[in-house]
């Protein structure tokens, strides 16, 4: 029978292959109820203030990871995956209907991969080009932002310099066919799905316009298309960045926020900053530690921890234009119970550094980096290969982070009762740390649509301004 041979040169295929890209995301990311619509090391090495910095020092394995497991004999391996051959012809010469043997295969290995812990998993070509394009921060596109009203698309921003705008697409244009077929019954999904393709290709997109009278016909070039992974708005004198990804466009868009808040206010510097990762899921690890060293100038970010000494690491932050010019300003990170992973990296590191005060609610609690193993034409693999802990040798496995300030949410009688989540700690298979805490209650994920609802940004706001008192803001330097 030549199968198990084959499955096991597939095996030994897959672990050869190098990881291309760490994730530090949590994979099944939180809709909150009010919502609408690789591994890079940084720079040079910087030496590390260890008082009263965090000490970074790597952290000591745990009672079972020092047990030494013995080996299995190979032929029992070998005779597990002749079990594995014998089952599959039985199922392809006897099951009900003839099977998708590729299927089949395809079900067995995510099967594998999924009795591992939660996150890991197998990715076919087609969620491995979506997963790609959603790290990426990019696709081929239109250009345009959207959401759905009264059955048909409305625009609710070209983005500048994208074929959209260039073609004069204007917000609130309402766009009732694609490619000639009618929008209505569609749903969002299913029109941007439309609208999204190989760049160079064309696209005709048909739009009403308030104040014209007949509709408005648009053919536009698809082009590379960069989402936005920070927003800024100002309250009052505070500025507020809300980061809703760590995709590749995550630290540039970091650096232009702070750019255009500065030359908004002709060089002066804002009188505080509120970084918001709530619902944040995470994303790539090297964008986690950009981030992070955006507001720190020293001192380690996130030590990730893996299998061997060689599969360990240090990630520190260093010196450099931008850290400088916002080192004066006062920061605070709202997290709460959809904040995950690389989420949690630059939380932990912020706090342990003393550098911000954490206000909110415990975050998920995802504390194992993933690394996206290609497979070539057969997608490709998600396998957690470290934990990952604070410069403080802190894991947050389990158990998450807790803010320096709590503070909850008014939450709608509608939503009470449905807007928390446990986390990590409530998934079915999480790794489990030995002797670590683990969360046993809820932690709420509801963001209200509007800022002045939102209870924890302006208590943000009240203390930066003053207006609120609490030890930990500013955070004690010791």
């Amino acid at each position: 029978m030549r199968l198990p041979t084959l499955r096991a040169a597939a095996v030994c295929a897959a672990l050869l292959v190098p990881a291309t890209v760490l994730i530090a995301q949590d994979q099944t990311p939180v809709q909150t109820p009010s919502e609408a619509p690789t591994e890079v090391a940084p720079g040079e090495e910087v030496p590390v203030d260890e008082t009263p910095n965090p000490s970074g020092e790597e952290p000591e394995p745990t009672e079972a990871e020092k047990a030494i497991v013995e080996a299995r004999d190979p032929l029992e391996i070998y005779s597990d995956l002749n079990l594995f051959g014998e089952i599959f012809d039985r199922i392809r010469a006897e099951y009900v209907d003839p099977p998708d043997e590729e299927e089949l295969i395809r079900a067995a290995i995510q099967g594998m991969l999924t009795s591992l812990d939660p996150h890991s998993g197998y990715l076919p070509p087609v969620e491995y080009d979506e997963m790609r394009e959603d790290t990426s921060g990019q696709f081929g596109g239109l250009g345009v932002e959207i959401q759905m009203e009264d059955d048909l698309i409305k625009v609710v921003s070209p983005i500048d310099d994208t074929p959209a705008a260039r073609a004069g697409i204007l917000s609130n244009d309402l766009i009732y066919e694609i490619d000639g077929k009618p929008v209505q019954g569609m749903t969002q999904d299913e029109a941007v799905e439309l609208m999204r393709g190989e760049v160079g290709t064309k696209v005709k997109i048909s739009v009403v316009r308030e104040g014209v009278d007949k509709p408005l016909e648009f053919e536009l070039t698809r082009a590379v298309i960069s989402m936005r992974a920070v927003r800024w708005s100002m309250e009052g004198d505070v500025a507020v960045l809300r980061l809703a990804r760590f995709s590749e466009q995550a630290f540039v868009g970091i650096e232009r926020a702070v750019e255009d808040i500065y030359e908004e206010r002709d060089g002066v510097a804002p009188k505080g900053i509120i970084l918001d990762l709530r619902n944040n899921p995470g994303g790539l690890v090297d964008q986690s530690v950009m981030v992070s060293d955006a507001f720190l100038d020293r001192g380690a970010v996130v030590l990730t921890r893996g299998r061997t000494d060689g599969d360990s690491d240090r990630y520190d932050a260093g010196p450099d234009p931008l850290d400088a010019r916002l080192k004066d300003v006062p920061l605070v990170v709202l997290i709460n119970g959809g904040s995950a992973s690389a989420s949690e990296i630059v939380a932990g590191a912020l706090q342990d550094h003393k550098r911000a005060t954490l206000v909110g609610t415990r975050s998920f609690g995802k504390g194992s980096v993933q690394s996206i193993i290609s497979l070539g034409p057969d997608g490709a693999m998600r396998l957690t290969t470290a934990r990952y802990y604070t410069p403080n040798n802190r894991s947050i496995q389990a158990l998450g982070i807790t803010p320096d300030i709590e503070v909850l949410q008014v939450v709608p009688e509608e939503f009470q009762g449905r807007d928390e989540i446990i986390g990590e700690a409530g998934l079915e298979g999480h790794i489990v740390i030995e002797g670590q805490e683990e969360s046993t209650v809820g932690s709420s994920v509801y963001v209200p649509a509007e800022a002045a609802d939102d209870t924890q940004l302006q208590y943000a706001v009240r203390l930066i301004n003053g207006e609120e008192t609490d030890p930990a803001y500013p955070p004690p330097q010791e």
